[in-house]
């Protein structure tokens, strides 16, 4: 099974050509450029670089959020475009879990945390139990400090990666001086770990025709939340 894979669901932006025995092919920025100017560029170079035909992929996975707003459109539109052309089916892969996937076989808590600004972080914790990688919690958009009374709860240390670490790493280590870090090569997202994921997902009947692939935002974007403040002024005047 050979799988396309596409993340822009922060600052990275990263494609990858996996199958299931190895990573063929993986470009990955971490700068500041926009995805709509790298993402497409990516995937040229990757297509030229190893002789790909795109008719002989299987799959296109794509992280399906949470994350930048305008970073889970791009690559959307880019995944749907692609499927609808190539005639192949999505495999969404939360953000989340393909972050958390990053760290293997680990006997801590896996707790990947994005930045979501205004002290919020999106995550979800993980572990892995008898080889097998299991989410433990529902996704979630929260207070960084409610999100450490909640992990705490389980009674266990606790690795942190993503790009919130940078943001709370001192009030991570305030609430808890024994919580780690992953390392800066395993702390952003991926597309190489999206596409490995992503045949395990496909495996399980995970994969959606591109009209069906849907993101997953966890909560309103500023706009939306803008608006809907605006509202209630509004309405508290009349």
């Amino acid at each position: 099974m050979k799988v396309l894979a596409i993340d822009t669901t922060s600052l990275a932006a990263s494609v990858a050509l996996v199958d299931e025995m190895k990573v063929i092919a993986e470009f990955t920025t971490n700068y500041k450029k926009t995805h709509s100017q790298t993402i497409m560029p990516m995937i040229d170079y990757l297509k030229n670089i190893v002789n790909l035909d795109l008719k002989s992929i299987d799959y296109i996975a794509c992280s399906s959020g949470p994350g930048s707003f305008t970073g889970l459109r791009i690559g959307a539109s880019i995944a749907k475009g692609l499927a609808f052309a190539l005639d192949k089916k999505i495999v969404p892969v939360p953000t989340l879990d393909a972050l958390a996937y990053n760290i293997f076989m680990n006997e801590n808590i896996i707790v990947p945390i994005m930045d979501a600004r205004r002290n919020q972080v999106y995550t979800a914790f993980y572990i892995w139990e008898n080889s097998e990688f299991k989410r433990i919690s529902d996704y979630m958009a929260d207070d960084i400090n409610i999100v450490l009374e909640k992990l705490e709860n389980f009674k266990m240390n606790a690795l942190f990666l993503g790009d919130g670490t940078d943001v709370y790493k001192n009030i991570i280590n305030d609430f808890n001086e024994n919580y780690i870090f992953a390392l800066p090569n395993l702390n952003m997202q991926r597309a190489a770990t999206v596409g490995i994921l992503a045949i395990s997902y496909a495996k399980g009947g995970l994969d959606v025709d591109a009209k069906d692939f849907e993101l997953m935002y966890l909560r309103k974007s500023q706009a939306e939340r803008e608006y809907d403040e605006r509202k209630k002024i509004n309405d508290s005047l009349f």
